[in-house]
C-alpha cells in the first residue's frame, strides 16, 4: 500500500499517477546533497538514474555548501545563463551558490547554497516562523537546529527567484527531513505556486522517546505530543516537523511504521508511502558474490587467526561470521536485544554444538581512543610467521606432491624442513598469549560506560576458551585501510553468514537491505519499515528463510528475545547447503525493494503535489 486514502485527496489506492512526471522541474533539497550523514544519503544517490528517467535535464539536487565535504563530492561547472542573474541577486544577500554536478551514479545536476554570510538572520527567521507556523524556537534551539534553519530559507529564496523566471513551467520541490523544512515553509508564506512534498524519515520525538526506552508502538494514542516534545527538548525540530506535514502540498513518509507514528505525533496523516530502495544493479550478481564470499572470508580468517589463536585455536572452517552495523543506539537498533539473545545462544550451543563457533563483529562506530597494542602485536608476529611459510610454498608444495604419491601422510614434519620448522618454533612463541582474547579491537574512552562493552559482560560474553559465541567490538568506520580488518564495509559484511538488525526504532533499514542485496541473510523486525514491507508481501512465508522478520510489535521484550534466540538457533544448526539457500533467498527478497520498483510512488507524491496546486 504506497498511497493512502485521506479525507479530499485526488489519488485512491485504486487509482494511478505514476506513469509520467506532469513537473516539468524537480528540484530535490536535502542536507545530505553532497554531504554524507545518515541514510538520506543513500536514498537521494541511489535513486538518482530513475528520477533522471522521469526528469531529465528538469532535475535538480539542492544541498549545503560544507567546502571541505563537498570538495570531495562535488564538480563546479560555469553558470548557466538561466541561473546566473539568480545567483548574482542572491549573492547581494550573502547568499552564495555553486552550480555543479555531485559525482555520484547519474552526476545529476546540482545547486550547493553557501549560507555563511547569511548565518546572522537566524533569529529573524525564527521570529517570522513563531509568527507565521507557532515554530517555538526560542531558547530551546541550538546551532544543530539554527545552521539548517537558515540553509533552508536561503533555498526557498533560491526557488523563488526561478519561478518568477520559469512562470510557463510546472515545478516540484521535495524537502527531505526537517532540516530542509524552512525552505517549504518560506514558499507556502509567499504564495509560491511550487508544488511542495515533504519527507519525514523518522520523526525526533519519536525517536528521542524510542531512544529513552519508551515503548511508543503501545501507548501512541495517549501520548500528548506537544508535552512530550518539551520534556524530550526537541519542541523546535518537533514544532517544525508538525508545521511542514500540515503545510506542505503533499505529505510522505519512508514507510508504514513511520505513517503511523507521525499521524499521531505530528497530527497528519501521510498522503503518500515512500518506501526506501535500492540500485540493485550496482550489487553484484549471486554468481560474482558467491567468490567475492569466498575471498573476503578468507581474509577476515587471518583476522580471526591474530586475534584469538595467540589464546587458544578453534576450528575456522566450522565457525560463522555474524555482525551488525549501523549508528550507535544501543537501544533503538536492538543491540540490547542482540547481545542478551547471543548469550542465550551460546549456553544452547555448549551443550548442543559443541564443535561450532559463531564470531559475531559489532561494525558499530562509538568512541575509540586507539587500537589496542597487543591487537597490533599479534597482527605484526601473524604476518611473520604467513611470510615465512610464504619463503617456503615451494618447497611445501613439493614435499606434500611426494608424499601423497607416496603413502598419503600429509603431517607437518614431512612438510616442513627442519629448517623451516625451526624457524617457526622462534616465531610462535612471541605470539602466545595468557589469559582472553580482548572483547574490543581498540582502547575506548570511558570503556565502563559503553552500553556494548557492558552488555558483554553483563551477559557473560567474554571470549572464553569455552565459548561457543565469540564477540568482537569493532568501533571504527569500516574504510578499507584501518589497520586491522583493512576491509570496506560491503567487502565485511560479504565475508559473513548472517547480519543481524533486531530494531526496536527503525523507520525503514538499509543495513539489512543492503546485507540481502550482497547475498547475506539478514534478521529485521516488524518495527523496521523494511522488515514490514517484506512481512506484508510474503505474509504467510516460512520466516525462516533469507529475511527473518522477528515480531516486536505489541511483544514484550523477553518475547522477542526467545524469538531471535530461536532464529539464531535455526541458522547455527543449518548445514552449508541450507545457508546457501538462504544466501540465495535473501538476494531474491532485496530485489523487491529496487528503485525500478519504488521510484514511481515519487511519481506519485509529484504529481499529486501539482494537482493540489493547480486546484486547491
Amino acid at each position: 500500500m504506497f498511497v493512502w486514502e485521506k479525507e479530499g485527496s485526488e489519488v485512491s489506492n485504486n487509482q494511478s499517477v505514476e506513469d509520467k512526471a506532469e513537473a516539468d522541474i524537480f528540484f530535490e533539497s536535502s542536507w545530505e546533497t553532497c554531504n554524507k550523514v545518515g541514510g538520506i544519503y543513500t536514498v537521494v544517490t541511489s535513486k538518482v538514474e530513475p528520477m533522471l528517467k522521469y526528469y531529465g535535464e528538469g532535475y535538480y539536487c539542492i544541498g549545503p555548501y560544507i567546502p571541505d565535504r563537498s570538495a570531495l563530492e562535488f564538480e563546479k561547472l560555469p553558470i548557466p545563463e538561466g541561473f546566473k542573474e539568480i545567483f548574482s541577486e542572491l549573492s547581494m544577500e550573502g547568499i552564495h551558490c555553486h552550480y555543479g554536478r555531485w559525482l555520484t551514479k547519474g552526476n545529476p545536476k546540482t545547486i550547493l547554497v553557501d549560507f555563511a554570510d547569511y548565518s546572522h538572520h537566524h533569529n529573524e527567521i525564527k521570529g517570522r516562523l513563531w509568527e507565521w507556523y507557532q515554530i517555538d524556537s526560542w531558547g530551546s534551539a541550538f546551532w544543530d537546529f539554527d545552521t539548517p534553519l537558515v540553509w533552508g530559507w536561503a533555498v526557498g529564496k533560491l526557488i523563488e527567484r526561478f519561478e518568477a523566471r520559469n512562470k510557463d513551467k510546472v515545478i516540484v520541490a521535495q524537502f527531505h527531513e526537517w532540516m530542509a523544512a524552512s525552505a517549504l515553509l518560506y514558499l507556502k508564506n509567499i504564495g509560491s505556486k511550487v508544488g511542495t512534498v515533504f519527507t519525514t524519515h523518522a520523526t525526533m520525538l519519536g525517536r528521542a522517546m524510542a531512544s529513552a526506552d519508551v515503548d511508543i508502538y503501545s501507548m501512541l494514542d495517549s501520548i500528548d505530543p506537544e508535552k512530550e516534545a518539551v520534556s524530550r527538548g526537541v519542541k523546535d525540530k518537533w514544532s517544525m516537523e508538525r508545521a511542514c506535514a500540515k503545510n506542505a502540498s503533499v505529505f510522505t513518509t519512508v514507510s508504514e511504521i513511520t505513517g503511523i507514528e507521525a499521524e499521531k505525533l505530528l497530527g497528519t496523516k501521510a498522503d503518500v508511502l515512500l518506501l526506501n530502495g535500492l540500485d540493485i544493479t550496482k550489487f553484484p550478481t549471486f554468481e560474482e558474490v558467491s567468490i567475492k564470499h569466498k575471498d573476503h572470508k578468507n581474509a577476515v580468517r587471518e583476522f580471526l587467526m591474530y586475534y584469538f589463536f595467540p589464546y587458544y585455536t578453534f576450528d575456522l572452517e566450522n565457525t560463522l561470521i555474524f555482525f551488525v552495523a549501523g549508528r550507535y543506539e544501543y537501544h533503538d537498533k536492538g543491540m540490547d536485544l542482540m547481545t542478551d539473545a547471543l548469550s542465550g545462544l551460546n549456553s544452547w550451543m555448549k551443550d548442543n554444538q559443541p564443535q561450532k563457533t559463531v564470531v559475531v563483529f559489532y561494525w558499530v562506530p562509538s568512541n575509540p581512543r586507539n587500537i589496542r597494542q597487543d591487537v597490533i602485536e599479534a597482527k605484526t608476529y601473524f604476518h611473520d610467521i604467513k611470510e615465512t611459510l610464504e619463503e617456503s610454498r615451494q618447497d611445501i608444495w613439493m614435499r606434500m606432491l611426494c608424499q601423497v604419491m607416496d603413502d598419503g601422510d600429509l603431517g607437518r614434519e614431512k612438510l616442513l624442513s627442519a629448517d623451516t620448522q625451526a624457524q617457526l618454533k622462534k616465531k610462535l612463541n612471541p605470539f602466545r598469549r595468557i589469559g582472553t582474547p580482548p572483547l574490543s579491537t581498540h582502547e575506548l574512552f570511558d570503556e565502563d560506560k559503553d552500553q556494548i562493552m557492558s552488555g558483554f559482560r553483563r551477559n557473560s560474553l567474554l571470549n572464553r576458551r569455552e565459548d561457543r559465541v565469540k564477540v568482537i567490538n569493532y568501533p571504527i568506520y569500516l574504510t578499507g585501510a584501518d589497520r586491522i580488518l583493512d576491509k570496506e564495509y560491503y567487502e565485511a559484511i560479504l565475508a559473513c553468514s548472517l547480519g543481524i538488525f533486531p530494531s526496536y526504532y527503525e523507520p525503514w533499514g538499509y543495513t539489512p537491505l543492503e546485507t540481502s542485496a550482497l547475498g547475506i541473510a539478514a534478521v529485521t523486525t516488524d518495527l523496521a519499515g523494511f522488515g514490514r514491507y517484506i512481512k506484508e508481501r510474503y505474509p504467510d512465508d516460512n520466516p525462516n528463510k533469507g529475511i527473518f522478520v522477528l515480531e516486536r510489535m505489541g511483544k514484550s521484550y523477553e518475547e522477542a528475545k526467545s524469538e531471535l534466540i530461536e532464529v539464531l538457533k535455526y541458522y547455527v544448526s543449518l548445514e552449508k547447503h541450507d545457508r546457501i539457500q538462504n544466501r540465495i533467498r535473501a538476494n531474491a527478497l532485496a530485489s523487491l525493494a529496487d528503485w525500478k520498483h519504488l521510484a514511481k510512488n515519487y511519481i506519485t507524491a509529484h504529481n499529486l503535489a501539482v494537482h493540489r496546486i493547480q486546484r486547491p
